[in-house]
């Protein structure tokens, strides 16, 4: 109460609250109708320590804090079919539509993360429409579940075995989201069988 007279006293301002009371019991007043709203505050800041630029860094580093702890987990999972779908998947898109490399003698003992691999899959009319399709709607859901408060999003891309296209799609996917300045992760959880 002391630091708020003071700061009323310095500004000759009135407090909103005033309507003929003593700023004392208006500052009493005001503490009061706010009560609530500080019991259900994720953070109270204590302001009569800081002048007016020291408390704007303080806000400015709750904000951030808040920021990040608010941030949704993505993860990127790469599998494959014949192992079993993830049980944990929130999106699921099956690529087995796309071409595949394990028909190409040269390409098979290779997986998604080598660059031959890619270009085979990558260079491919239908999966380019299918990443601008679907990179498009991934733009679209993200935000919403953010909004929803989702703490985690797990994106599964599966292909037969879970060595070729869904590793390679998957690791698109992951590009592309990381982009956006995301906590995102891959993983390719089939890619070694």
């Amino acid at each position: 109460e002391n630091v708020l007279l003071q700061r009323y006293s310095q500004t000759r301002r009135h407090h909103p609250l005033s309507e003929g009371e003593s700023l004392i019991d208006s500052i009493r007043a005001e503490k009061k109708q706010l009560e609530d709203l500080k019991k259900a505050a994720d953070n109270v800041i204590d302001t009569s320590r800081y002048n007016e630029h020291k408390l704007k860094s303080v806000i400015f580093d709750v904000e951030q804090k808040t920021k990040q702890m608010k941030l949704m987990t993505i993860n990127v999972q790469s599998f494959g079919y014949k192992y079993g779908v993830p049980l944990d998947v929130d999106l699921l898109i099956d690529v087995r539509f796309l071409i595949n490399p394990y028909f190409v003698p040269e390409l098979k003992e290779l997986d998604g993360e080598s660059a031959r691999i890619k270009k085979y899959i990558l260079d491919h009319g239908e999966t380019k429409t299918f990443l601008q399709k679907y990179l498009s709607l991934l733009d679209y859901l993200i935000p919403l579940y953010e909004n929803e408060g989702k703490a985690y999003l797990t994106i599964g891309v599966g292909c037969t075995g879970g060595r070729h296209r869904s590793v390679t799609i998957a690791r698109v996917i992951f590009e592309h989201i990381n982009k956006k300045d995301k906590q995102i992760k891959i993983t390719h959880r089939d890619i070694g069988r």
